[in-house]
């Protein structure tokens, strides 16, 4: 049988009916390795920070257990009694929300807006609804009302502390964490599948494999399987607080109507500067069925109704809202988390679950497993990294990048396509572009430094009395 002569690398790499991943593939390698390398830090950053924040409501509830919680001891005061005690303590402030004590041995929690206070940020007076103490002053943060301790975490998580511009490392990460992830597992698939025992292989870390780096390569991506559905998850979630992509996915929403109702506060009192006072306008709230925690906003002028709101993010979600007028009592509006739109409704499921405070502590221990294999992982990536490290020579003692030239064996057809995605994808994510161009001319300094021709030591002497004169231009080997 005449032997048929072999394919050029570029004909081998031209997608066909079947060959389109073959082709792609070692692409989708080389933006792994480097996305894999630059940008674990951020990530790893984020697990850990992450890590810590979910436990922060046990933490918060042992460190201020004593301003949380009271002694039972009879009757409560009326609500207006207490939140008159609160106006005391902070003299000439003026009373933002107040939520009252739910349990028999919580405290009454009374919110000031006080001016120069952060975005977010409020001061709160907790207040013994028995006896009518104060039980300490503190800054609130967010509709969790976040203690101190709780808060610092928070900021450690979100912007380590270094505001607008820390922010840029929890996006970076978010942003990038879904391409990471979803690259890598159609890497593991691609080769795990093709074996022997495929589906075990897929699966189970080192199945199947030899010691050294293939068996790095197993554990990071049978784990990287494993983690893939709770790294799309908080990729997703995390995205929506973000700076850049965040104000998209915002855009985004609105023009979908995908946004969150809120209840409206414009239908004026029919007599102004008419008080029926906080106590009944709770009873009012609970009457419309507002039951377990709740807020309630004071209004912001005479004119205006309260507002009360639900704040239990757990399961069942409790977010429903109404507007009271403050001159009858008369629930003039309600807006019902059963009536919100299922975008709506995902966006706030997903965004409490990120938190850990949906499921509570299952919610906590689901992410926790998550952030520790986001660790695992990123460890084994940096090993099999170290693994490809040349073993002799001079080289730099780290490990080399896939070979560069994937772009280029694409047809004309796959490398429009390849563009047009990825600028969409920095167009919609900002930081990936970003710091993909930032990689690209990483590769294209290497690749210029790779191609410099290096100056060679001139031909040794000849040896005396040899008789044996060098060829002019020759190199020694």
């Amino acid at each position: 049988m005449e032997r048929q002569p072999d394919k050029s690398a570029a004909d081998r790499a031209r997608p066909g009916p079947r060959g389109a991943w073959a082709a792609l593939r070692p692409l989708v390698l080389r933006l792994h390795f480097y996305a894999g390398v630059f940008v674990a830090p951020f990530v790893l950053v984020a697990a850990a920070t992450g890590l810590l924040y979910v436990w922060t409501p046990q933490i918060e509830q042992a460190v201020y257990a004593e301003q949380l919680y009271v002694e039972p001891g009879g009757e409560p005061l009326p609500l207006h009694e207490q939140v008159r005690t609160a106006r005391a303590e902070l003299s000439g402030a003026e009373v933002d929300a107040v939520r009252p004590a739910t349990g028999e041995e919580d405290s009454t929690r009374v919110l000031f807006d006080l001016p120069g206070s952060a975005e977010s940020h409020r001061t709160t007076v907790f207040v013994d609804p028995y006896g009518g103490e104060v039980l300490g002053v503190m800054e609130t943060y967010g509709t969790s009302g976040a203690l101190p301790a709780r808060t610092w975490v928070d900021m450690l998580h979100r912007n380590l502390h270094l505001g607008d511009a820390g922010r840029l490392y929890s996006e970076l990460a978010a942003s990038w964490l879904w391409v990471v992830a979803l690259g890598g597992a159609a890497l593991w698939a691609s080769t795990a599948l093709r074996r022997r025992g495929g589906a075990r292989r897929l699966l189970v870390p080192g199945a199947g494999t030899a010691p050294g780096r293939p068996r790095s390569v197993s554990v990071h991506g049978a784990a990287g399987t494993w983690l893939l559905a709770g790294l799309l998850f908080l990729s997703a979630t995390g995205l929506t607080w973000s700076q850049y992509a965040g104000a998209n996915i915002t855009e985004l929403r609105e023009r979908l109507a995908w946004t969150t109702p809120s209840v409206s506060a414009d239908v004026p009192n029919a007599s102004p500067g008419v008080d029926i006072g906080i106590d009944t306008v709770l009873a009012g709230a609970r009457d419309a069925g507002l039951d377990g925690l709740v807020e309630i906003s004071l209004p912001k002028d005479p004119a205006a109704p309260y507002t009360v709101t639900q704040i239990d993010r757990s399961w069942p979600t409790s977010v429903d809202s109404a507007a009271i007028a403050a001159d009858t009592g008369e629930v003039v509006d309600v807006v019902r988390f059963s009536d919100y739109p299922l975008m709506a409704k995902l966006s706030r499921w997903g965004i409490d679950a990120h938190m850990g405070v949906l499921f509570g502590v299952p919610n906590q221990l689901v992410l926790t497993a998550v952030a520790l294999g986001v660790v695992v992982v990123a460890a084994w990536g940096y090993r099999m990294w170290w693994q490809r490290r040349p073993t002799r020579g001079r080289a730099l003692g780290v490990g080399r990048p896939y070979p560069r030239g994937s772009f280029r064996a694409l047809t004309w057809p796959w490398r429009a396509a390849a563009v047009v995605v990825l600028a969409g994808l920095g167009w919609a994510v900002p930081l990936v572009g970003a710091s993909l161009a930032v990689f690209l001319a990483v590769d294209a300094v290497l690749g210029w430094r790779a191609r410099r021709p290096r100056r060679t030591a001139g031909p040794p002497p000849a040896a005396p009395g040899s008789g044996d004169a060098p060829v002019a231009g020759s190199r020694s080997r």
